[in-house]
């Protein structure tokens, strides 16, 4: 656990993780979502070192991880809806609050007085002194024991809410689709703490050599049961400064995601479509699998995010990915101009000849992966469901043009609604008679076969191995 690099501030400066702190959670409420690279540019601005850094972006993750039951535990204490409070002050309590409460290494002192600093550092903004009554709260929520979480008898859903931090209208649908155990589970998840999963990048060691490199720097590490490319390693020590990292031997990734490219079955030499490659973590597995013979081209309509692709590519010795930047529903027919400096070539000579193997790792709610994007809890609405879907419907049809007979389409989201996974297979498959659901069982690993759906399909909802909620479906192209 990271922490508190402020307790020894000065008298008069809050520490410069906690301001920053509330900064990004202040630019994540307004965007209504956190920039890939907020932490980079709020870093810069206030020049944390990395300490600062670490604990800034663990106090953010941990109020966005916990912000129903902090607001729970704030409400009971003050005399006024925490809901009707200025934002700022919203933001000031619940980060102490989050201290108070999640982190014990911080000394409670340090996080009550710095709030109650930073209210008196920003009564001009707000308009009036509020570091009276933040002082109150806080000293309160320090003498009070812990209340009783509200009981699910009573309301089930608005105590699923609180005790695990989930949005009502999720805990409704959940509990509604699945039932309140599974629903309870599924919540549960949601504020656990990931862990640090690395796949092992096959084009330059191999597992055991890895495994007795971090052994022999004396970092806590131990294979994944499922994925044989997977290793979890203790959060505690920085990706960076793991042996091998500069090297290339290693990607972050989580067991469930390692094994989606294993559904596509690509060979060596074979013609591969990544149609939403960013990051790259998929596309350099599959070089991997490949050995790095054959062709992947790589889409993503961003090309911040494709640089980011070529970035991973270069560090993990892949030579196989093209980079194009666009969106697959409209490059299929497009024409886009060539660009030199990045050395990409252009959709129509990229795209001209059909491909063995198509991965569509479709953008989603990704409701599967709330335990790594907390804020998604907070700034995520039913009807995006519903918009996802229809994407991942035209996707579908776009990319699915461009496989050859007999050649493989792998389906994946990081989501377990059922609109965007199941009921989009059987939708597309209904309307695309060329097309077959293959079931998934020949190139899942024997242990994972219990994640194997009635339908074929991969499923790692609720899982008990510590897995991120992933779905796949396999489609293969009649001859």
């Amino acid at each position: 656990m990271t922490t508190d690099s402020g307790a020894a501030s000065s008298a008069h400066a809050v520490s410069p993780g906690r301001h920053a702190a509330v900064k990004a959670l202040l630019a994540i409420d307004q965007a209504g979502l956190l920039k890939d690279d907020l932490f980079d540019q709020i870093t810069a601005g206030a020049g944390l070192d990395l300490r600062d850094r670490a604990f800034m972006v663990e106090l953010v993750r941990g109020v966005l991880r916990h912000r129903a039951t902090l607001d729970w535990r704030l409400g009971l204490l003050a005399d006024r809806p925490i809901a009707k409070l200025p934002g700022l002050v919203q933001t000031m309590l619940r980060l102490a609050a989050y201290q108070l409460l999640y982190l014990d290494r911080v000394p409670a002192s340090a996080a009550v007085n710095e709030s109650v600093k930073m209210a008196k550092q920003q009564r001009r903004r707000l308009g009036r002194d509020w570091s009276g009554f933040v002082n109150a709260v806080l000293r309160a929520m320090l003498r009070a024991s812990p209340p009783e979480w509200p009981d699910p008898a009573i309301n089930l859903i608005d105590a699923l809410a609180v005790r695990y931090s989930c949005p009502t209208w999720l805990v409704e649908r959940w509990c509604g689709q699945w039932g309140p155990e599974r629903a309870e589970t599924l919540c549960r998840t949601s504020v656990a703490m990931p862990p640090l999963t690395l796949r092992v990048n096959q084009l330059r060691t191999t597992r055991e050599a890895f495994l007795a490199d971090l052994a022999a720097a004396q970092v806590a590490a131990e294979p994944t049961s499922i994925s044989d490319a997977g290793i979890h390693v203790d959060r505690t020590v920085a990706v960076a400064a793991l042996p091998g990292y500069a090297a290339g031997h290693f990607y972050v990734e989580d067991e469930a995601a390692q094994l989606v490219p294993l559904l596509l079955d690509a060979q060596p030499g074979q013609r591969v479509l990544d149609a939403c490659a960013a990051p790259g973590g998929k596309a350099t597995h599959i070089a991997a699998l490949m050995e790095n013979r054959g062709e992947i081209i790589a889409v993503d309509r961003a090309a911040s995010r494709l640089d980011l692709v070529m970035d991973n590519c270069r560090r993990l010795g892949v030579t196989i990915v093209t980079p194009i930047v666009g969106d697959m529903r409209g490059l299929t027919g497009a024409h886009a101009k060539r660009d030199e400096q990045c050395r990409r070539i252009s959709p129509p000579e990229a795209l001209s000849c059909p491909f063995d193997r198509i991965l569509l790792d479709a953008p989603c709610s990704g409701l599967g992966v709330l335990r790594r994007h907390p804020e998604a809890k907070w700034y995520k609405r039913p009807k995006a469901i519903a918009q996802h879907r229809q994407v991942q419907l035209e996707l579908l049809a776009a990319t699915s043009r461009l496989l050859r007979p007999g050649g493989v389409l792998v389906y994946s989201t990081c989501s377990i609604e059922p609109e965007e996974t199941e009921s989009v297979i059987d939708e597309f498959c209904q309307s695309h008679r060329e097309f077959l659901r293959d079931s998934i069982a020949p190139w899942l690993p024997p242990a994972g076969l219990p994640f194997l759906t009635p339908r074929g399909d991969l499923s790692t909802m609720a899982n008990m191995q510590n897995m991120d909620a992933f779905f796949a479906a396999r489609l293969r192209r009649v001859e």
